[in-house]
């Protein structure tokens, strides 16, 4: 059975929102609304857009672009990782195959 909804309160922008998750996510949950409530004021602060509503719409396009940045980045050191892996793997194949040569 799943984990029972817990309501979490949370402060973004001067507003209370209550919001809905499970318990093992709350933690989560806070952070997530803390680094909104961060960007959605240094948005506000900057005074070139006006607006709640835009305001969120920039925040969360600005939150997507850097996840997708970051997605893009940890999928290249996959393929790094990947490919260093592969090398060391034929060095590790090759020198078993000499020390087995050398064992003849």
């Amino acid at each position: 059975m799943s984990d029972p909804l817990h309501t979490l309160h949370v402060n973004i922008l001067d507003r209370d929102y209550g919001v809905s998750c499970p318990p093992s996510e709350v933690d989560e949950l806070k952070n997530s609304a803390r680094l909104l409530d961060e960007r959605m004021r240094e948005i506000r602060r900057s005074g070139k857009i006006v607006g709640v509503d835009r305001i969120a719409v920039m925040a969360a396009l600005n939150i997507a672009h850097e996840l997708i940045k970051a997605q893009s980045e940890l999928a290249n050191y996959d393929r790094i990782t990947e490919k260093q892996l592969a090398k060391l793997n034929d060095k590790i194949e090759r020198a078993l195959a000499s020390a087995r040569q050398l064992d003849l």
